[in-house]
């Protein structure tokens, strides 16, 4: 009987970080400035897109700071806030568009998310 081997992590994944985009942690901090939400109304905005994910005002700041890296589902929940493609936020050489949501329709959706 031929015994497997456990293939551990690192063999599969590599050891070395992956490569971040070094303007996204401004374009999210940009974004959350431009519908003038503070953290707390942008984790509340967030969670509506992705509920399942843990999302607090000290998550959003490290976001915006560079600490922490957005996982994929809350990259979509930016992406689908902003009716923006992933690509915008990922590629540093796409710069986000002068027309983004406005605040009307920001707090119009805030309303409908408080009833």
């Amino acid at each position: 009987m031929i015994t497997a081997h456990p293939i551990r992590r690192y063999k599969l994944m590599g050891q070395s970080k992956r490569t971040q985009p070094k303007r996204l942690k401004y374009k999210l901090k940009a974004i959350r400035t431009h519908l003038d939400l503070t953290q707390e109304e942008m984790v509340l905005r967030l969670k509506k897109f992705a509920p399942r994910e843990f999302i607090d005002s000290g998550y959003v700041s490290r976001l915006e700071t560079g600490k922490r890296e957005p996982s994929l589902p809350i990259l979509l929940a930016y992406s689908k806030l902003t009716s923006l493609s992933i690509n915008h936020f990922v590629d540093d050489d796409l710069a986000l568009p002068k027309r983004l949501p406005s605040r009307i329709q920001a707090q119009k959706e805030k309303k409908r998310a408080d009833d």
